[in-house]
């Protein structure tokens, strides 16, 4: 039954590559933007040139068209597409059928693939979310993703998840000319360089909690707190998942040769595997770190029960004094010392209370109590 399911997985999944078969290079281009195909997708399209956005006219088609003649390229950036329009997107640039599956499906392990003359890239995001105090749910890291299709003429961008906009990335590097005109591996650098900077950002974040969380957990019953260590350690495992998986594309990048990618862009994707190593490392000092606390707290949970046991053994030793010489007295003999006497009764309760105290002052001066 297994192997059956298995088989007709692979059906549908090799249907589904035949179906989307890239549209040969000479297909007539259509206007995606006026059919209203990417409607609900679409944040932005700009058609560049020489490093600056051509705005003299507003053609989809036409700017497509020289693209695709070597003038300049053209940079689309959607936001959690559905799978029919990543197969219009995917049928007009000839994009590979199992990088669009991945790109609608989300929730993909940072990534580089290479399909011809196509770079696709999958790179986790990650955002703080900030709170008053750190509770065992707070929600500390907030992770999404950035697909990049690069490739000759064109630059697609797929994002999933409600953090992580490339508005502002785009608006700066529109204000650097020089930089966008080499081309659209200068724009997954761009991508791949502002992804980074937020790993180092939210790196910083989580240390204050860290270290936060650190000193609660020396204070005075900090065991109590040890629940907010298992929070914050799964929170780093989600930055962890985001900035591990990263280093080996990004070391892929830097020495990569491939059209897409200029000798000088290579030379800053050096420059972002290198802030890469940093967070990689920081974040593994985070887990490291974050269990040596949760290790001392359980630490502290022992010597506080050893602490509460002693006290409990010394009371019960005090306790046991007075029980034992009024058990011994209630026996029904005649002959007792000084059970007939009139100051008898006197003399037992001093004798208790001297053996008492006596015992107290001995388990204080131990530190039993």
């Amino acid at each position: 039954m297994t192997g059956r399911r298995w088989d007709m997985g692979a059906s549908r999944r090799v249907g589904r590559v035949f179906a989307r078969r890239p549209a040969a290079p000479d297909a007539p281009a259509f206007d995606l933007v006026a059919s209203g195909k990417l409607d609900g997708a679409l944040i932005d399209w700009a058609y560049y040139r020489d490093g600056r956005r051509d705005t003299r006219d507003g053609n989809y088609v036409d700017a497509l068209q020289r693209a695709r003649r070597g003038d300049g390229y053209v940079w689309i950036g959607l936001f959690q597409p559905n799978e029919h329009q990543l197969a219009v997107i995917g049928q007009e640039f000839g994009l590979h059928p199992l990088a669009l599956e991945d790109a609608t499906e989300a929730h993909q392990r940072p990534k580089l693939e290479r399909y011809g003359d196509t770079l696709f890239a999958v790179l986790k995001t990650v955002r703080y979310v900030p709170h008053d105090d750190l509770t065992a749910s707070s929600e500390v890291v907030e992770s999404g993703e950035v697909m990049v299709f690069c490739g000759p003429g064109f630059v697609i961008t797929v994002r999933h998840g409600d953090h992580g906009e490339l508005a502002g990335l785009r608006q700066l590097l529109e204000e650097k000319p020089k930089r966008l005109a080499a081309g659209p591996g200068a724009v997954l650098h761009a991508i791949a360089d502002h992804v980074v900077d937020s790993y180092l950002a939210v790196a910083d974040a989580v240390q204050a909690d860290i270290d936060q969380i650190e000193i609660e957990m020396f204070s005075p019953r900090g065991w109590r707190h040890i629940d907010r260590v298992y929070q914050l350690k799964r929170e780093v495992l989600e930055l962890k998942r985001a900035v591990a998986p990263l280093t080996g594309p990004m070391r892929a990048l830097a020495t990569l040769r491939h059209p897409m990618i200029a000798d000088e862009t290579r030379d800053y994707f050096r420059d972002v595997d290198d802030h890469l190593l940093r967070v990689k490392e920081q974040v593994i000092s985070f887990d490291e770190l974050l269990s040596s606390i949760l290790q001392a707290g359980l630490a502290q949970v022992q010597v506080s029960e050893n602490e509460d046991m002693r006290r409990i053994s010394a009371w019960v030793a005090i306790i046991a004094v007075p029980t034992l010489i009024a058990g011994v007295y209630g026996m029904n003999f005649e002959n007792m010392p000084i059970l007939t006497t009139s100051y008898g009764y006197y003399v037992v309760l001093g004798v208790m209370l001297v053996a008492c105290t006596v015992l107290y002052r001995l388990f204080r001066k131990n530190n039993w109590l």
